[in-house]
């Protein structure tokens, strides 16, 4: 049983209440938060909505409140009929092209274009089917990465959610060593199948991808193949923040850190927070309301 509930206010608004949920501690993993602006027309007329497994309780209610500091909106739960809902909402987007990829559900044909990699991820039930501005910008910015002459012999992609972005590292960096990780278990039978489809090898060796589950870099298998020549983070700012120490221990010296899922507004904290823990900037680029930055570490001294 699915129930959800909605909010409408301003473009400020709602992405304020979307900031702010990134800071509570103790916010039920289950809850699923989006914030979307309601039509193309009104770009400042904006929707948040909130995903249950169950019927929201007052608590519930109250929680998301709390969101909105200066009062809530009005807060409005209706029930839905079952269905995977993130696949649903997935099930008709476009096919997109970032930097040197092309990428669509199996709904759209294939790109075999030269020069370009297609890949094909369907809508489920992960985050990142090159939809949203982060991932894209991941894309791009990877490519660009490429066209600058870094080398990566190592890389790790936290946060994998569909695998996709750990897909791009390794057709950029073909001999290269992978980890695909993500705290979810439900990303692990999700990055397999999308690995058969696009004919990605895993496990152990060059070229191959080993998958598994971990929060953040605190994982014996992560631990173990650091240091990285370059490591993805795609997740929230709140997080990106707090791992800044992790990934300096994670990342070789003059490696390269790409980090996204924080908004513009976000940036100033991420960067103040990794400029501390050894890293300078390289590159940034926006998409939309959201920042993609690559990070390089600093030498030791």
């Amino acid at each position: 049983m699915s129930w959800k509930i909605v909010a409408y206010g301003s473009k400020d608004v709602i992405q304020a209440a979307l900031v702010a949920h990134e800071d509570v501690l103790d916010w039920d993993y289950e809850v699923v938060l989006t914030g979307s602006e309601i039509a193309e027309d009104k770009p400042d007329d904006w929707v948040l909505e909130a995903y249950y497994p169950r019927k929201p309780t007052k608590a519930d209610k109250q929680a998301l409140a709390d969101l909105f500091t200066d009062g809530a909106p009005d807060l409005k739960a209706e029930k839905l009929p079952d269905a995977d809902w993130v696949s649903l909402s997935q099930a008709d987007v476009t096919p997109i092209r970032a930097g040197r990829f092309h990428v669509h559900t199996p709904d759209f044909p294939a790109d075999d274009s030269a020069g370009v990699t297609d890949f094909c991820i369907p809508a489920s039930q992960a985050f990142g089917t090159g939809q949203h501005e982060t991932t894209a910008g991941c894309l791009a910015m990877l490519t660009e990465m490429k066209a600058q002459g870094i080398v990566v012999r190592n890389h790790a992609d936290i946060g994998t959610g569909t695998g996709l972005l750990a897909f791009a590292a390794r057709d950029l960096w073909p001999q290269a060593q992978g980890i695909a990780s993500d705290i979810d278990p439900v990303c692990v039978g999700v990055v397999e199948d999308n690995a058969a489809m696009n004919a990605i090898p895993l496990g152990d060796g060059p070229g191959r991808i080993v998958i598994t589950v971990a929060a953040g870099t605190d994982n014996p298998l992560i631990r173990h193949r650091a240091p990285y020549d370059l490591l993805i983070a795609n997740i929230l700012a709140g997080p990106l923040v707090e791992l800044a120490p992790d990934f300096a221990k994670a990342v070789a010296p003059s490696g390269n850190l790409l980090l996204a899922g924080l908004l513009t507004t976000q940036e100033e904290a991420v960067r103040r927070a990794h400029f501390r823990a050894g890293f300078r900037l390289a590159r940034r680029m926006t998409n939309g309301d959201w920042s993609i930055l690559w990070l390089r570490r600093r030498n030791a001294r």
